[in-house]
């Protein structure tokens, strides 16, 4: 009997199996499980003396097919040079074992993929040229199939920042990433929303407004993102008080029964893609209306939305600066809307200081708790912005007349009814819970007497989020006082709140070092 003589590095190991099989050098490796997270990037990670890496001639951060069974990937490679992995052995980001259902021990094939040919439209629009409705369609599947790196999800977003993107090109995108997703529809033939764009702290007016509108007996399946750059996002102040992390069929069974909800956007796959274009986007650091516009209404839309109010809020620490980028951006929300057959509302709100007064996911929680039991204290500017957005969105309604929605959302809200709601839509989703709040905290002393002149917005968030948040549920910032206040000196301006006293010396230090949060200057 003949017996084939096998060299060492033609066999790999199978951890399920228990038994070593031969492999052609140039192609396999076994999956190591590390635990590496990488959100939403598929990363391979491969020992820096791999055989393949010499003979295929990969480097960092070459792009590498990825082959388990009938399934396969685009991942980034990464090397390590410790012992941490094996000769023979690779590992994976969560996010790319998820998207091969792979296991420990699996044997993966590795090989160059092809050229991507969405990449050369996105060079075109690299230099100045517009994108057609397939050439859109293309980069957006492959964005969504994860079949892009960082690198090339940064160009395609450069490349659209600026104002680059027209209205058709604009039109595309909400098209192409509502196309790459799952769709909801509903019973109702109004579905209402509503979105805030961003950059004001505390500003948590979707978990009133929901109630409120629901109440009412209006369908608002509310589907929220969690925080990126933010000390907190809707779904991660919600969670606070109950689960979020619903099914699409547990969240069609809540909005049944209830006539609304308030759950996480990513847990239903609604628009895919934009959850991984708003994760570079937030690392750049980059504003796109173009892109703002496509991000809001292809989630909406997805989600069967056929009413939407959009709050702009405009301060010179909001994303939103001027009164006139603000109604340009407000067109353009419009005539995008249109062209899908959706009512669009807009509100231009003041942006210049936080609304309410926590911010970071337990005390925003605390916040709507407040608000919705009526209780003595409880912020009023939150309150009164919530109202105005609600009114707005009950004026949808043909048994509501234009200026009377405010009033009839004051009244759900006066008399009790909202909170009723609220308890019900939680209960529904699993169960109202009671917001906690960190142990270790800190107040920030006004330095001298006077009138608070400003309040820097970006510089509450940062501090709020080296306290913790929203990683750390309880942790954030308490403000003490709101612009124009009459202070005086040793009076606390806000507390911080920190789950550790590690992290709330990180985020003193930072005040300490940093720039001003809270400006006081004489009072006029």
């Amino acid at each position: 009997m003949m017996v084939q003589k096998l060299n060492f590095h033609n066999l790999v190991y199978n951890k399920l199996t228990r038994s070593f099989i031969v492999a052609n050098k140039d192609s396999l490796l076994s999956l190591k499980q590390l635990g590496i997270d990488t959100h939403k990037e598929a990363v391979i990670f491969m020992r820096k003396d791999c055989y393949i890496c010499r003979s295929e001639g990969f480097e960092v951060p070459s792009r590498v097919k990825v082959s388990l069974k009938d399934r396969h990937i685009l991942a980034t490679l990464n090397t390590i040079e410790s012992e941490i992995l094996g000769s023979g052995e690779a590992s994976l980001s969560t996010y790319a074992w998820e998207l091969l259902q792979a296991s420990d021990g699996d044997i993966i094939n590795l090989s160059h993929p092809r050229p991507l040919q969405s990449l050369s439209f996105v060079r075109s629009k690299v230099y100045g040229n517009e994108l057609k409705l397939h050439e859109t369609e293309k980069i957006i599947k492959d964005i969504a199939k994860g079949r892009y790196s960082d690198i090339n999800i940064s160009t395609f977003l450069t490349a659209c920042a600026g104002g680059r993107l027209n209205d058709q090109e604009i039109k595309h995108l909400i098209h192409s990433m509502i196309d790459v997703g799952k769709t909801l529809s509903w019973k109702s033939d109004m579905v209402v929303d509503k979105h805030c764009v961003g950059g004001v702290p505390g500003n948590r007016t979707t978990l009133l407004v929901v109630p409120i509108v629901t109440a009412f007996g209006m369908t608002m399946p509310k589907t929220s993102s969690r925080a990126i750059t933010s000390p907190a996002g809707t779904a991660d102040t919600m969670e606070v008080l109950a689960p979020v992390n619903l099914s699409l069929k547990e969240m069609q069974c809540v909005v049944e029964k209830e006539n609304g909800c308030i759950v996480w956007g990513g847990s239903v796959s609604l628009s895919p893609a934009d959850d991984i274009l708003i994760r570079v986007q937030g690392i750049m650091d980059l504003d796109s209306e173009g892109q703002l516009i496509a991000s809001v209404l292809s989630k909406k839309i997805a989600a069967g939305s056929t009413h939407i109010v959009i709050d702009i809020p405009v301060g010179p620490k909001a994303k939103v600066r001027s009164i006139n980028s603000a109604n340009k951006i407000s067109n353009l929300f419009k005539n995008a809307a249109y062209s899908f057959g959706v009512k669009l509302e807009v509100l231009i709100s003041d942006g210049i200081q936080p609304i309410g007064r926590g911010i970071g996911p337990s005390l925003e929680a605390n916040d709507i708790l407040n608000i919705l039991q009526n209780k003595k204290g409880a912020p009023e500017d939150l309150k009164n912005h919530a109202l105005e957005l609600a009114g707005k969105v009950l004026e949808f309604s043909t048994e509501i007349k234009s200026g009377q929605g405010k009033q009839i959302a004051s009244k759900i809200l006066s008399d009790g009814t909202a909170w009723k709601k609220f308890q019900s839509i939680c209960e529904a989703q699993g169960g109202l819970k009671e917001p906690k709040i960190a142990p270790f905290k800190y107040d920030v002393l006004a330095t001298k007497d006077g009138c608070i002149n400003s309040i820097n917005n970006r510089q509450i968030s940062k501090i709020a989020r080296l306290a913790g948040a929203p990683q750390d549920k309880s942790a954030g910032v308490l403000l003490q006082a709101s612009l124009g206040s009459l202070v005086e000196r040793g009076q606390p301006l806000f507390t911080i709140y920190a789950e550790s006293k590690g992290e709330l010396n990180y985020a003193i230090s930072m005040i300490e070092n940093g720039q001003e949060a809270i400006n006081i200057g004489e009072c006029e």
